[in-house]
């Protein structure tokens, strides 16, 4: 069977436009029925969308692969459709998709059809065939175009690779193993993508591809123990136990078919970890290359957080010029809506705040447990929030930024049981597990859980609230000290993004000088450096001398990461002279009672800081602390 038994002409919609994912992926749906190839439109494209969900089939380089396998499909069926103006579709490289075809495999019967799909994924990898099909607009065209692609890849046999001195005794010194959840399109893409990087770099590869018709081009007990070592690109479980003792990389199939050079050099390079099989199951567990349990927590906090950013910075500022443009003696009560350019900030701006944290929550489940899990933690924030429980159905005491962070995590791991749960029903039942299954069993458990536990984190947050408050004299500028050093420490990561965190929950629970101590903190190393290139020029390159004034900017915009070059070139010398004046700057903003409402903006917020010439002092005193510091610290440059 070649692939234009399976494609006809029928089934094409060339030099087409559409406006959206949906729009062609119903396009596509139309051209099946047209087809005979379904029986049931709704019920095809619910296992369409069920693909979507485990990731996006828009592989890269404008292709986009929707398929499934579905007891609606009455024949194996191919389809395809151009968009030249391009969709998108969630690429994983960024751009849009202009090629498309849609697969529909049956739930049952032979798998013959399988092998045919293959090949379509392995030739879509050639970039000058992609253009011929999309700049074709008559339909036998496109078809002889790929009719004769796969003449010319599979019929005739492939040239044995040169002899080389660098090659095993079985001829092979790289091995993978590519998977994808339905095993049809990415597992040979990824394939294909490390076969042909292999042999442009002279590095012979073989990749045995685990598609949906069982494993093909299996890798043997000899060319194992030959290699300097594997590659497991794959999204589902595939057989770890032959490779024990043996250098493996563990990633996503995606990387093979985007990073195929780098993976195949971390294997020639001797970069790959010795992988040791721990017995029991002998399939991998995890498609994430192995992480420590914290990576693992602050790479899902970082992914709520990320996201939760903008609406913070956005809402934030805007609420912070609404109190600017207002008049508090009008009605202190109502300050921040008294006039109606203020009511119009201040409206607009809490729309966007009052997002925070159901952002954060549902964000961070669904790093945990994929696109199932951003229900889950976004409703089970919201409820954190308005401090639901079982005695006040209506909403209580707040839990706050705590309460949102746990239901994040909570509602992640809370779905990916519910999904190993799910997995034990019939298959027939796989297509309404993300649209019905998922959404409801999720939200369902969420709700239970934190109406259970919501009491219990209200008190704690309501302890850490008051305890934040309370704070004065030594104890309040020790604070403030602390959380400046800690911006200043790894200049954007994980303790910059901490005390970050920490400055703008204390903005939604009504504490504003937490934020001033913050941002401060983050201003100063750029401006300091800034500072040092001047009054101390000899010990700063041409290069570094140039880079001066850019960092000024940067500083007075709360754009910490300007210092980073300078961090990383002298990170003995750099680093401890930044920390100190933003820890100063940090402890004087707190000495000095300064208040900040809005949660970024560096210099252009200043009008909203609560006792802005103090602030400015203590800008001026810790940027000139670190600027000395690094004069007494750093080097001539000879």
């Amino acid at each position: 069977m070649r692939i234009t038994d399976l494609l006809k002409s029928s089934g094409l919609a060339l030099q087409t436009t559409a406006s959206s994912k949906e729009e062609v992926f119903d396009l596509l749906m139309d051209l099946h029925v047209k087809n005979g190839n379904i029986s049931d439109k709704e019920a095809f494209k619910a296992g369409i969308m069920a693909r979507e969900e485990q990731g996006p089939t828009a592989i890269a380089d404008g292709i986009c692969i929707p398929h499934t396998k579905s007891q609606a499909v009455k024949q194996p069926g191919l389809v395809a459709a151009t968009v030249p103006s391009g969709v998108d579709c969630n690429a994983l490289d960024g751009n849009p998709s202009t090629l498309f075809f849609m697969i529909a495999a049956p739930a049952t019967g032979s798998d013959v059809h399988l092998e045919v799909l293959s090949r379509l994924s392995t030739i879509l990898m050639d970039g000058e065939f992609r253009d011929a099909l999309l700049g074709t607009t008559d339909p036998t065209e496109f078809l002889s175009i790929i009719d004769q692609k796969e003449k010319e890849k599979f019929d005739e046999e492939p040239a044995a690779p040169a002899a080389s001195t660098n090659t095993s005794a079985t001829g092979y010194r790289v091995l993978a193993v590519t998977a994808c959840p339905t095993g049809i399109a990415h597992t040979y893409m990824a394939a294909e993508a490390l076969e042909n990087k292999g042999q442009e770099l002279g590095i012979p590869v073989k990749a045995e591809t685990n598609g949906s018709g069982g494993a093909k081009n299996i890798l043997t007990k000899e060319e194992i123990e030959a290699c300097d070592g594997i590659i497991i690109a794959a999204d589902k479980n595939v057989e770890m136990a032959r490779f024990d003792g043996k250098p493996v990389i563990k990633t996503k199939v995606a990387d093979g078919i985007h990073k195929p050079q780098e993976l195949i050099e971390k294997i020639v390079n001797k970069e790959a970890p010795i992988y040791h099989h721990a017995g029991g199951s002998d399939t991998s567990e995890s498609m994430e290359d192995d992480e420590s349990l914290g990576r693992q927590v602050y790479k899902h906090l970082m992914n709520g957080v990320s996201h939760m950013l903008p609406f913070v910075i956005g809402g934030g500022i805007l609420i912070a010029l609404a109190f600017l443009l207002d008049d508090y003696s009008i009605d202190p009560s109502n300050f921040g809506m008294n006039t109606p350019v203020a009511a119009f900030f201040k409206t607009v701006g809490g729309a966007a705040f009052n997002f925070m944290l159901p952002i954060l929550g549902g964000y961070i489940a669904m790093s945990i447990a994929d696109r199932p899990g951003l229900v889950v933690g976004f409703v089970g924030a919201h409820l954190a929030n308005v401090g639901v429980t079982f005695a006040n159905p209506a909403g209580g005491i707040s839990c706050g930024f705590l309460g949102a962070l746990i239901a994040g995590f909570l509602g992640g791991y809370v779905m990916n049981l519910l999904k190993k749960v799910f997995d034990k029903l019939p298959d027939a039942l796989e297509g309404i597990k993300p649209v019905l299954l998922y959404p409801v069993g999720g939200v369902l458990s969420i709700g239970v859980i934190m109406c259970a536990i919501n009491p219990f984190v209200a008190m704690l947050n309501t302890a850490l609230t008051n305890g934040l408050n309370s704070l004065g004299g030594g104890s309040a500028i020790l604070l403030g000290a602390v959380l400046g050093g800690m911006m200043s420490i790894d200049m954007g990561g994980p303790f910059n993004k901490a005390a970050y965190v920490f400055g703008t929950a204390a903005i939604a629970s009504g504490n504003f000088d937490v934020m001033a101590a913050v941002m401060i903190g983050g201003m100063v190393p750029p401006i300091a450096i800034a500072l040092a290139t001047i009054v101390f020029k000899n010990k700063f390159t041409e290069n570094e001398r140039k880079s001066g004034p850019v960092n000024f900017i940067m500083g007075l915009c709360f754009i910490t990461e300007g210092a980073i070059p300078f961090a990383a070139s002298d990170p003995a010398k750099v680093i401890p002279s930044c920390v100190v004046g933003s820890a100063v700057a940090g402890g004087l903003s707190m000495a000095f009672g300064c208040t900040l409402r809005a949660p970024h903006g560096g210099i252009f917020v200043f009008p909203v800081v609560g006792n802005p010439f103090m602030y400015i002092v203590a800008l001026v005193v810790g940027s000139v602390v670190g600027m000395l510091l690094l004069g007494l610290l750093k080097k001539e440059v000879k």
